[in-house]
């Protein structure tokens, strides 16, 4: 007796995307999934509606019911205040982790690498993705990084737990707390504290510059990767490219309330209707989709056709080396159809159990600190344009209060002006109109942060912004000024 089909909200998209699509779901029904289709619209026509995140109000009411959605690329309208259809559907429902397969097709896709067969999971709702940015001054931007420990200690403990589940080695974290003591800083910690409990699982992390270009020089050596959103984003095109193109990857964005299935590659509104389109990312993505709802053995079929079909030459103009021979989407979809059933002769074929889904364990909150939590100071930021470092710094000094005294005014990171010793010109002068001025003390609170703002008004300085200063469990919560 067949199972009862598991609802789908489904996306065409934008650009190449309802090509790609169509040629995808006639693949799965040509393989015999258990799946019904609930169409939704997403992206560029609903954003010409005036919906500034591109998302149709009834979609929302799908995914809601479905929890789960297959998704063709999206177009995104530059400028104006649209949001991204992917962030917002992120955000909206929890998907913490994107997911991204990252393998070679040795002989039969032309790539410098071989052996590459790594995973990436990329944290997916923070970092400076996260699109909290304000324009201060009229000079200057502010793009607010944020990394949380409840968030970094969910997507660390979901790479191990994948790494278990599906029978990996190793797991490497890619951060850049060499320059980023306190964010990346946070995201290290946490990794070291949730990787020391799967001694199972070998670990090690790396500066991420130098991550990446490992990545590109020898992808082979990785495992499971994990890292924060925006590093995340990059490593997974490059290690796409670095394995033959970025049209054959497909990924997967997970949360408690939804589960999102995607090509890597966007709409590619150039080729758009030309018919030359690689459906093979959003299969894969389809493929990844099947094994998460418990489709192993149609997941495998169709893996294993796409494999086959590779291996037998039978390629889109993209990866084709002769491109004479190249096939159109509509016929590359076909020859995977015509290959359901047969596998690949070298390739490493798809199992019934690959791509086990991942069941969280309750956190252990091992990563927790006390978290005693004390105020030590705050950064005033001022908007002062044209500005000389000495005499802003004097008159700054001036906002001082019993409690809290002016210790460093600083732009860009660099220290300006010290007032133990006010004379001291600074190396250049600054050439941005946003200057720091920090104020510390002992035993203070909001009040004298107050106090310190009206005492600015009145010399008539022009506060935009403020960043209180903390210490937690005794340890300085915020960073050093360069030259201070």
């Amino acid at each position: 007796m067949c199972a009862s089909p598991v609802k789908v909200s489904v996306a065409k998209g934008d650009g190449i995307g309802p090509e790609i699509m169509d040629v995808t779901l006639k693949v799965l029904q040509a393989a015999g999934a258990q799946l019904e289709y609930d169409f939704i619209e997403l992206g560029e026509q609903v954003f010409k509606r005036g919906i500034m995140n591109g998302i149709d109000p009834k979609a929302w009411e799908s995914i809601r019911n479905t929890r789960l959605l297959l998704k063709a690329p999206i177009t995104t309208p530059q400028g104006g205040g649209y949001k991204s259809v992917n962030v917002t559907m992120r955000k909206a429902f929890g998907q913490f982790a994107n997911v991204r397969p990252v393998r070679t097709f040795d002989g039969f896709v032309p790539s410098k690498h071989k052996g590459v067969d790594m995973v990436i999971v990329r944290e997916n709702e923070e970092s400076l993705y996260a699109g909290i940015e304000y324009r201060q001054t009229r000079d200057t931007c502010h793009g607010v990084k944020l990394i949380s420990r409840t968030g970094t200690e969910l997507i660390v403990r979901y790479a191990f737990e994948y790494a278990r589940a599906n029978g990996r080695k190793k797991v490497t974290c890619l951060i850049k707390d060499n320059i980023m003591k306190i964010t990346d800083g946070l995201f290290h910690q946490v990794f070291d504290l949730v990787g020391a409990e799967y001694p199972d699982i070998a670990r090690d992390s790396m500066i991420v510059d130098i991550g990446m270009a490992r990545v590109a020089d020898t992808p082979e050596k990785f495992d499971v990767i994990v890292t924060e959103n925006l590093y995340g984003d990059i490593v997974s095109d490059i290690a796409s490219q670095v394995a033959g193109s970025v049209g054959l990857a497909g990924s997967m964005n997970l949360g408690e309330a939804c589960a999102m299935f995607e090509a890597v590659h966007g709409s590619a509104p150039d080729i758009a209707g030309k018919g030359i389109a690689n459906p093979s990312g959003l299969i894969n993505a389809a493929v990844l989709m099947l094994y998460h709802i418990g489709q192993g053995a149609v997941a495998a079929k169709i893996g294993n056709a796409l494999l086959y079909t590779l291996e037998n030459g039978q390629h889109t103009g993209d990866i084709a080396a002769d491109k004479a021979k190249a096939l159109s989407t509509q016929q590359f979809g076909d020859a995977v159809i015509a290959n359901l059933g047969k596998g690949p002769s070298q390739l490493k074929p798809f199992e019934v159990g690959s791509g086990k889904a991942v069941k969280m364990p309750s956190s252990k909150a091992t990563t927790q600190s006390k978290r005693a939590k004390g105020l030590v100071g705050v950064d005033v930021f001022i908007d002062a344009e044209h500005a000389k470092a000495l005499e802003l710094g004097a008159k700054v000094n001036q906002a001082s209060t019993a409690n809290l005294k002016l210790d460093l005014m600083s732009s860009r990171g660099l220290a300006m002006f010290d007032p133990k010793n006010p004379t001291k010109q600074p190396e250049t002068e600054a050439v941005t109109d946003l200057w720091a001025c920090r104020f510390v003390g002992q035993n203070i609170g909001n009040n004298d942060v107050r106090q310190v703002l009206a005492n600015l008004e009145n010399l008539g300085l022009d506060w935009v912004k403020t960043e209180n200063l903390y210490t937690f469990d005794g340890v300085i919560g915020f960073s050093g000024r360069h030259g201070g």
